[in-house]
């Protein structure tokens, strides 16, 4: 699959390189796992003098004779042997002083579970170094919360010492329906839902669809729900180290959610235990749900209500997660029929945060939520506000464009308009037709 995107990534990276021959940049890089760091940092420095060090879970020395290897070989350098990642590093931070090159290490949370040491050794040799290296320093990660917490806790070593931070994200909309044009170029609206509920803009996710030749609703649902199936584990991959031991709990709460029980009190009600320390964790550690509030509401306001951001691992919980029994017997027809059973449903909800998505690419609105009034009732799916403007847009979101009612979505708005009396209102319908 080709390259797409990334020109502002890029370009800041390039940048970050080109200020490190004159200071020492140390650049910290996170991103959830598939959505294509290592890919990006290969292209923006594919030609410059690079070393790439991947922190595998196996010894130290180990680990340091594998680096020392790619040292000699792309600096032409004999370092000596090392017997711990500091000494190395130490030796990389000296050997900047003469010639500027890049060093990635992808991975970089790892050294948690190896030799914690490494981060306060790390964090000695970058201050007393720093001053006259010309190193352009990566540090990439993928578990979101320990890389947080290494160099965003103020008790941590690391703290305060990352020149830059970059957060790579999943493609947009726009990218997600560049890639699906180029390989199927007569897709329908329905595909592209397909492809967007399923990928999420994860870039492992649409190249293992690309290689399947995966690029229509039914291609890509036969493709996620097969035997052996790259993505029938790929949730519990992605999110065990995450979550370490306590990973089951985390599990049921998420499942949940994924099947719109998106209040707390519904969840605490369901597992007959309290969840605000879980939720607390999901959404500001692990960054992994979201706690919404109806449009208008006060920071403090408790109708919040709790959405997973990512697109695969709302499907992975909806659909495997919960039914994880017949999956692993090996039952994926029975899955399927739940999956076809519930899909229009389903894929109503995905729509609907399709053209959220879609505003926010826009770059028009200051906010965009949904709305319920405080008895759960009234419910708009989308409200987008212009404050500088005074504009206030209401749409409502069917799959099916004969379903949608305007006249009924401006009896729900009422008691908001009366909020916004100077400013402008439309009310809107959009369904597959508008994708």
């Amino acid at each position: 699959m080709k390259f797409y995107n990334r020109e502002k990534e890029l370009a800041t990276l390039r940048d970050i390189e080109a200020s490190s021959k004159d200071m020492a940049q140390m650049t910290v890089m996170v991103g959830r796992r598939r959505v294509g760091k290592t890919t990006l940092l290969k292209r923006a420095f594919e030609k410059s003098t690079t070393l790439y060090f991947f922190v595998a879970k196996k010894n130290e020395v180990l680990l340091c004779e594998e680096f020392v290897r790619q040292v000699e070989d792309t600096l032409s350098v004999y370092l000596g042997r090392f017997q711990s990642f500091a000494e190395l590093f130490k030796a990389l931070m000296m050997l900047s002083r003469e010639r500027t090159f890049t060093l990635i290490i992808d991975e970089f949370q790892e050294f948690n579970s190896l030799n914690k040491s490494v981060f306060s050794d790390m964090q000695n040799i970058w201050d007393s170094f720093k001053e006259r290296s010309r190193i352009n320093l990566i540090l990439c990660g993928s578990i979101y919360s320990m890389m947080k917490r290494i160099f965003e806790n103020s008790k941590e070593p690391l703290f305060g010492r990352a020149t830059s931070r970059l957060i790579i994200r999943p493609f947009n909309i726009a990218t997600i329906k560049e890639i699906l044009a180029d390989y199927n170029a007569g897709y329908s609206p329905e595909d592209l839902l397909a492809f967007y509920m399923a990928t999420g803009g994860v870039a492992k996710y649409i190249e293992q669809l690309v290689q399947a030749k995966a690029f229509t609703k039914r291609r890509i649902l036969d493709n996620l729900f097969k035997e052996n199936s790259y993505f029938l584990d790929e949730g519990r991959d992605v999110l065990i180290d995450e979550f370490g031991k306590d990973y089951g709990n985390y599990f049921s709460i998420l499942s949940l959610i994924a099947s719109s029980k998106t209040e707390r009190s519904e969840i605490e009600s369901i597992l007959e235990m309290p969840v605000g320390g879980y939720l607390d964790k999901l959404e500001k550690e692990y960054n992994i749900i979201k706690r919404v509030r109806p449009f208008g509401a006060k920071e403090g306001s408790r109708a919040n209500k709790y959405l997973i951001e990512d697109n695969f691992l709302n499907l992975w919980f909806r659909f495997i997660y919960k039914f994880r029994s017949a999956v692993e017997i090996g039952n994926l027809d029975y899955v399927r029929t739940i999956v076809e059973r519930d899909y229009e449903v389903y894929s109503g909800i995905v729509l609907e945060k399709y053209f959220k998505a879609k505003m926010i690419d826009s770059k028009e609105f200051s906010d965009i939520q949904g709305y319920w009034n405080s008895k759960g009732e009234d419910e708009i799916d989308i409200v987008a506000v212009n404050d500088f403007e005074k504009r206030l847009l209401f749409c409502e979101v069917k799959r099916n464009p004969k379903k949608i009612r305007l006249a009924l979505l401006e009896k729900k708005a009422k008691e908001v308009v009366k909020r916004f009396s100077s400013y402008s209102i439309v009310y809107s319908g959009l369904s597959l037709d508008d994708m």
